[in-house]
C-alpha cells in the first residue's frame, strides 16, 4: 500500500508522518503516536469508543481517514489535562463514578467535551442525544450523566 506524508495537530502539537493511503485515524493515533488513550472496541463506528475531537466536534477514528483530518485540530482523551491537572469532564467522571471498567470513558468523555463546547448547559435529554452513538456494557448510564451534569455546572 503506498504511504504518504501527513502532517497533524494532535492536541495542540503537529506531528508529520509517514501513513498508509488507506490508514485509519485510530492507527496512526494508537500506533504512530502512541497514544492510546482512544479505544479500539467495534470497529465499525457502532460503540463510540474511538470518539475524539476534530475541531471541537465529536468524530469516530475508527471510521476517519487519517489523510480526512489533515490540517485540523484533533484531540484525544489525553489532550485534555493540562498541567497535569484533569480537565474539569474528566475530573467529573472521576468525582460522580462516572467510568465504571473504564474502557468506554475515553469516548465518553470526548463526546461529552464536545457536547459542552457547543451547550454548557445541556438538559438530560441533550447529554443523552450526545451520547447516544456511545456504548457502555457496565452501566446503566445514569452517573455517565451525573458526570456530564456534573462538569458543566463546575464550568459555571
Amino acid at each position: 500500500m503506498a504511504k504518504r506524508l501527513l502532517s497533524l495537530q494532535v492536541n495542540g502539537r503537529e506531528h508529520t508522518l509517514a501513513a498508509a493511503d488507506g490508514a485509519l485515524l485510530i492507527e496512526v493515533l494508537r500506533d504512530a503516536l502512541q497514544l492510546t488513550g482512544t479505544k479500539q472496541g467495534c470497529d465499525g463506528g457502532e460503540c463510540g469508543a474511538c470518539t475524539v475531537l476534530v475541531d471541537d466536534r465529536p468524530r469516530l477514528a475508527c471510521s476517519t481517514l487519517a489523510a480526512q483530518v489533515e490540517g485540523r485540530r484533533i484531540e484525544t482523551v489525553e489532550g485534555l489535562a493540562k498541567h497535569g491537572r484533569l480537565s474539569p469532564v474528566q475530573q467529573a467522571f472521576h468525582d460522580k463514578l462516572g467510568a465504571q471498567c473504564g474502557f468506554c470513558t475515553p469516548g465518553m468523555v470526548m463526546a461529552s467535551e464536545g457536547l459542552l463546547r457547543r451547550n454548557p448547559q445541556p438538559t438530560v435529554d441533550e447529554i443523552k442525544t450526545a451520547l447516544g452513538g456511545n456504548l457502555c456494557r457496565c452501566t446503566g448510564y445514569v452517573k455517565i450523566v451525573e458526570s456530564v451534569q456534573a462538569a458543566a455546572e463546575a464550568a459555571r
